[in-house]
């Protein structure tokens, strides 16, 4: 199993899975032509996408999810209350709801339920049957259902939104400040780092950072917080960007695992 990010954070994100012929995207939130500009970076034709998943429907997760699907006649999945909360509504080849398993190909894909300011916002974790990959972003808070469902995971990539000291004394009105750090906002990177460290990340081939705030975060001080946190090796974590993404990242199965792996601070 592998992923990939097409951009992460405000002004549009996507993420590939894949897993041999199995390849679904979650979120467009690009333009039609931005997001096969990103595809073709990561060598992937549009028309071989398997699904497209969204977690919720702000602009920047769904800009682009409409014209895409139409396009490529690509399968689109989804929440009852994201098809609701939609400014341009999509034709769903089905719905989902937290707790539920959903099968695309090869890949097992289990819905979680999150607490957002969304209509009811869902993110997902992936198992090809012998690794798991979780993605985690735009959520203010987290509950027991999160934690069981992300535990033993083979990789991970969670939102490290903002500093908590930057949103303070940042120009943000203070509503504004209020919802991005509120419950149903965005993870800080000390709550992030701190689910992390509950969650066990020992076992993790990849951490991968992401939907950083431009404005109220830097990636230094989110890559710190999390190394002060979980006393790993700064130079393993990685940080998906939004201009760059993040190339593909492999996950490797349990008879292909490099013995001895460390991520701990020499």
């Amino acid at each position: 199993m592998r992923f990939a990010v097409l951009g992460s954070g405000s002004q549009g994100n996507g993420t590939l899975i894949a897993s041999g012929d199995t390849c679904v995207l979650v979120d467009c939130g690009f333009s039609l032509r931005e997001t096969e500009r990103r595809l073709a970076r990561l060598g992937v034709n549009p028309a071989q996408l398997s699904a497209i998943l969204v977690t919720h429907e702000h602009a920047d997760h769904v800009h682009g999810v409409g014209l895409l699907s139409r396009r490529y006649n690509l399968p689109v999945y989804l929440s009852r209350g994201t098809l609701r909360g939609m400014r341009k509504p999509v034709d769903p080849a089905g719905f989902v709801a937290g707790g539920d398993t959903l099968q695309i190909g090869s890949l097992a894909i289990g819905v979680v339920s999150v607490a957002h300011d969304a209509q009811e916002p869902t993110q997902y974790v992936f198992s090809d049957g012998q690794r798991r990959f979780g993605l985690l972003t735009d959520l203010g808070s987290y509950c027991s259902t999160v934690m069981d469902s992300y535990s033993g995971l083979d990789a991970l990539m969670i939102e490290a939104n903002h500093c908590r000291d930057l949103l303070a004394r940042g120009h943000y009105p203070y509503f504004l400040k209020q919802r991005v750090g509120g419950t149903e906002g965005h993870l800080n990177n000390h709550q992030a780092a701190s689910l992390v460290a509950e969650l066990g990340w020992q076992g993790l081939q990849h951490l991968v950072l992401a939907h950083l705030s431009s404005k109220n975060n830097l990636p230094q001080l989110a890559r710190q917080c999390f190394v002060d946190t979980l006393g790993c090796d700064p130079d393993w974590l990685q940080l998906a960007d939004q201009d760059s993404g993040l190339d593909w990242r492999h996950i490797a199965g349990p008879n292909n695992l490099t013995s001895g792996a460390h991520h701990g601070k020499t």
